[in-house]
């Protein structure tokens, strides 16, 4: 008997190497799957200016990015990305009264100064075209990868919340269908309708558990990941483990062995993917 329906997921006509240089853009579901890339020492970018949750918000942070513009900790842009992670949250957009732009973050600031509005599929497809023109014009081989956020907004009421969504769904298959080098993967059907139980869900019931985002982070390697990259990541997990590992006295002998036998394999590693030690 089969007790879940599982998502179908279409292959992409490129798979992610352990060398690409890779931009996460988008939601806080961006920021988690970007760690999860960073954590297993690949190439990566996320969020520089901050999460952005709606089409417009990403497209701002991809023309500062694009410009060369340092983000709070003072890092700019050092290389064209290879591949292109942009995750849509939300079609809801804070405009400013007084100058009528759309910002990024309110900034605390009172919420009489903004009006509230929900961006059309239009308007949404045409905000992350611009995003999409502007990374292909920095590196015309850049492969982008666009999610929608599986984590459901409570305030706009859960009806509210699925329309939204739809907007973005609708506005993210326009981008792939204008696009060839932009795929679609599905994380939002993941969680919805292949994770269909209040147990892959946080304590908020609204935001993916760890438990789901180590399914998403499985079924997103084993649908974009190169052999190398596979190996890459098997390689790098006993290190990752040992560099971990907290002794009960860091001073026995044993440890400093041990210690030291793990930085030569780092650095083996390292010089085989050319991985640089800040990184």
């Amino acid at each position: 008997m089969q007790f879940t329906t599982k998502v179908d997921i279409q292959k992409p006509q490129f798979l992610i190497e352990p060398t690409d240089e890779m931009l996460f853009v988008g939601s806080c579901f961006a920021d988690n799957m970007g760690q999860r890339f960073a954590d297993n020492c690949f190439r990566v970018v996320r969020n520089p200016y901050g999460v952005m949750y709606n089409p417009v918000s990403i497209l701002h942070s991809v023309e500062r990015w694009q410009q060369g513009m340092p983000n709070a900790d003072g890092i700019r842009k050092k290389s064209n990305p290879d591949i292109a992670f942009l995750t849509l949250g939300t079609n809801h957009v804070y405009r400013l009264k007084e100058t009528g732009e759309i910002v990024d973050n309110c900034q605390k600031r009172p919420q009489k100064l903004f009006n509230e509005e929900e961006l059309s599929i239009e308007q949404c497809a045409d905000a992350l075209q611009k995003a999409v023109n502007i990374l292909c014009n920095d590196n015309p081989e850049i492969k982008i990868v666009i999610t929608v956020s599986p984590i459901r907004y409570a305030k706009y009421g859960f009806h509210g919340s699925q329309l939204s969504k739809a907007t973005l769904l609708l506005a993210a298959d326009a981008l792939t269908k204008s696009n060839g080098n932009v795929y679609y993967f599905p994380a939002y059907e993941i969680v919805n309708d292949e994770l269909r139980d209040y147990r892959f869900y946080a304590a908020d019931m609204l935001h993916p558990s760890p438990q789901a985002v180590d399914y998403i982070w499985e079924r997103l390697q084993e649908t974009l990941f190169s052999k190398a990259s596979l190996q890459f990541i098997a390689e790098w997990q006993p290190i990752r483990d040992a560099l971990n590992h907290r002794p009960f006295n860091s001073e026995s002998p044993q440890y400093k062995n041990f210690l030291e036998k793990t930085n030569q394999q780092l650095a083996l590693f390292q010089e085989k993917y050319g991985i640089k030690q800040q990184e």
